[in-house]
């Protein structure tokens, strides 16, 4: 890359440790280059508190803050929801939040006639790929800078160096120096005591857990919820008609008030390694559940059976930053169409981390109390199992008579 040529630079900002030095470092490496920031707002609450100020005083010639809330839920999380799609456990938090960012911000990059586009992903992680692919995919010959994979930092220690040598203000201190993403998904924890595998993470703590209770400390008595859905999208939560953008608030605060949410993973990285993380995702845990739950009632064997399947195919594709593909337009294609009758009511019990069962229904429940009854009925002559045995068995038969044949 010709860094004489960059003049403009759009960068992906979110007012963390290592957005926060970019912006003097690009300016320091690339010429003095106009940096523009752009934060997606994809439900971090307050940590967009006091970012314009922040952004302008480390020298951005300007800030843009876009609410990509609503858009988020409804076209990257609910579907993903629909879909069953968890990555080894995990619900995609900041899987499906990077593309939708990245798409702004070409926008926005487009738009202000930039030169490249920088991200402060490390070379080590997934969202570099989430980033890139999703700039690709919407302006192919934009220029791209990482500065993880350019400059001679070499830990997130060195980076509170060069922050305190540039004045750059921190919210976090070294002792509280987890790498985390937030939206109102979800939360993730790295870094620090994490990396030790063999370490308990500091649930107890004060200040560790953000949207979560410890189970340990979670209420002692059980909570009642319901939920409803039409053709697998949530439409009311105790019998309160919302937003699914509102339902998944709202289930964050009940939820998390229970302990519900917690995943302790180490999973498999795109770029290889393995890491260890600390998710927190009351709500999404929740919905997840509830969905699945009513999918059993309304979803016939064959369908629900290559949906498990493809779950997992949509979720590798989510993880491994191709949102922006035919394969993943495709699943969605499939997903939708697997819809049409998921629509009813499910009843769960919240208690200290566990979602209990506590009632299913609906119009389209292709469960017959009449035909698994254990008691007598009228429906079902189980003299047909007869032929049903013979039928099916007559490969098995066939194949043991040839055996005993030719021993």
């Amino acid at each position: 890359m010709n860094k004489d040529s960059i003049k403009k630079v759009v960068l992906a900002y979110s007012g963390g440790l290592d957005t926060s030095i970019i912006i003097p470092w690009l300016k320091e490496n690339y010429n003095n280059c106009e940096v523009i920031a752009v934060s997606g707002n994809v439900g971090q609450g307050t940590e967009l508190d006091g970012l314009e100020e922040k952004a302008i005083k480390t020298g951005a010639s300007k800030l843009y803050i876009e609410d990509l809330t609503d858009v988020f839920v409804d076209d990257f999380i609910i579907p993903t929801m629909q879909a069953g799609a968890m990555y080894e456990k995990y619900l995609l938090g900041t899987s499906f939040a990077r593309p939708i960012i990245a798409k702004r911000i070409v926008e926005i990059a487009l738009a202000e006639g930039a030169d490249a586009i920088a991200h402060g992903c490390t070379g080590k992680g997934n969202d570099q790929v989430r980033f890139e692919l999703a700039i690709k995919a919407f302006a192919p010959d934009m220029k791209i800078i990482a500065p993880w994979r350019e400059w001679n930092i070499k830990s997130r220690e060195e980076e509170i160096d060069y922050a305190e040598a540039h004045n750059v203000p921190l919210k976090i201190t070294r002792k509280t120096n987890y790498s985390k993403d937030k939206n109102l998904w979800h939360l993730s924890h790295e870094g620090l005591d994490l990396e030790d595998a063999g370490n308990e993470p500091k649930y107890e703590e004060p200040g560790f857990l953000e949207m979560c209770n410890s189970p340990l400390t979670a209420p002692d008595k059980p909570e009642y919820i319901t939920l409803d859905f039409v053709q697998g999208k949530p439409v009311a939560l105790n019998d309160e008609k919302m937003s699914a953008k509102d339902i998944i608030l709202k289930l964050n605060e009940i939820g998390g008030k229970n302990g519900i949410g917690l995943l302790d993973i180490i999973e498999n990285r795109l770029v290889g390694m393995k890491c260890r993380g600390v998710y927190e995702t009351p709500g999404g845990e929740i919905l997840y559940f509830a969905h699945d739950y009513l999918e059993t009632l309304t979803l016939d064997k064959m369908t629900m059976h290559k949906k498990q399947e493809l779950a997992i195919t949509f979720a590798e594709t989510v993880y491994n930053g191709l949102w922006f593909s035919p394969l993943r337009e495709a699943l969605s294609a499939f997903v939708t169409a697997t819809q049409k009758n998921v629509t009813g009511k499910v009843r769960l019990k919240l208690y200290k981390g566990n979602i209990i069962k506590a009632g299913v229904w609906s119009d389209y429940a292709l469960y017959s109390e009449e035909l698994a009854t254990f008691g007598e009925d009228n429906v079902y002559n189980q003299a047909d199992a007869t032929g049903f045995i013979n039928l099916f068995g007559l490969p098995t038969k066939v194949q043991a008579q040839v055996n005993n044949k030719n021993k």
